[in-house]
């Protein structure tokens, strides 16, 4: 086990996955020469060089369909695209072509691609660069959806991702690249998709979260064990496919649930976990689900205001409080 920052594992499952597979590509803007606007391909254009590693003109649709059809023609290509805030640009060729090529063509043909996309909000960058769209591709069938935590998921579910046979998007928040954790050194080492993380273990409610609200959410189970409450915190490291067994197992076991998301409350992905949720534990529920989930407004670009439009500690550690008294 080595100690890695979250780019860091990034990095070296891209350099794994390179070396084991010379099918494996990476393109998109300035990720060559600049080596990634966030640092995550640094050293592929030296040591794989340019057959392999391309900078590409500033054109998300370009770059996602250069993927889909290279991706037809036999190679494994990771496309990476500046912020998810651009993949709206793209979004003919993520709804129309990436997702749907496979069964348009009766199964004939695969897509072995990944898109990866940093987002999220929390780094003063305004309204449009501080989106999260996850729920956007959720809405589309066809396409599998990866959201790390820790670093040591970064590094196995972006591995399992570039050897899928499927289009996976593949999401990072800008906030978690410098954070550290131990990351196994196998290069063999790889995290499933469609299997939650139950990161730490609880009685009284269930915090189901992913990304960087799983760090929050951890961090507010920790303040809350001071006051005798116990979260258990469920991780659910991949968006589709979604583990529902896991985190309903653990609501049946707790009686109460808090859905943790950054992105938009209405039509969020929060609404659909919490229905999930009811559907499969009303009997069992002893408070209705809570959500918490970031404000319907374009992202300020003022900090403290932007800290009062996304999911905090504090904010997640109050809807605990509010289904343990809602609870009967």
């Amino acid at each position: 086990m080595s100690e890695l920052t979250y780019r860091d594992a990034l990095n070296l499952a891209l350099k794994e996955e390179m070396r084991r597979d010379p099918s494996v590509v990476v393109f998109g803007e300035d990720v060559a020469l600049y080596e990634g606007s966030f640092k995550v391909t640094r050293g592929l254009l030296a040591e794989f060089g340019e057959e392999r590693v391309k900078d590409t003109p500033i054109s998300e649709n370009t770059i996602v369909g250069v993927a889909v059809g290279a991706a037809m023609g036999g190679l494994r290509p990771v496309a990476e695209l500046m912020t998810v805030n651009f993949a709206l640009l793209a979004m003919d060729q993520i709804v129309n072509h990436m997702a749907k090529v496979r069964s348009m063509f009766g199964g004939q043909t695969h897509l072995p691609m990944v898109v990866r996309m940093p987002g999220g909000g929390g780094s003063q960058l305004g309204a449009q660069h501080s989106q999260s769209l996850e729920s956007y591709f959720m809405h589309c069938p066809g396409l599998r959806i990866a959201y790390p935590a820790t670093p040591a998921d970064a590094k196995g579910l972006l591995k399992t991702a570039i050897r899928d046979p499927n289009p996976v998007i593949f999401l990072e928040h800008e906030l978690l690249y410098n954070s550290k954790g131990e990351v196994p050194d196998d290069p063999e080492f790889l995290v499933p998709f469609g299997k939650a993380n139950v990161v730490r273990e609880g009685s009284d409610v269930t915090v189901v979260a992913y990304a960087r609200m799983t760090v929050l959410a951890l961090q507010a189970a920790t303040e809350l064990a001071k006051e005798g409450i116990s979260c258990e915190v469920i991780d659910l490291r991949t968006l589709n496919p979604l583990d529902v067994e896991t985190f309903v197992a653990s609501v049946r076991k707790t009686g109460r649930a808090v859905v943790v998301e950054e992105c938009w409350r209405t039509a969020g992905l929060g609404g659909d976990l919490a229905h999930r949720i009811h559907e499969a534990c009303f009997d069992t529920l002893r408070a209705p689900v809570r959500r918490v989930a970031g404000l319907d407004v374009p992202m300020p670009y003022s900090r403290e205001i932007e800290k009062l439009c996304i999911p905090r500690v504090e904010t997640i550690a109050a809807a605990v409080r509010d289904v343990l008294a809602a609870s009967v």
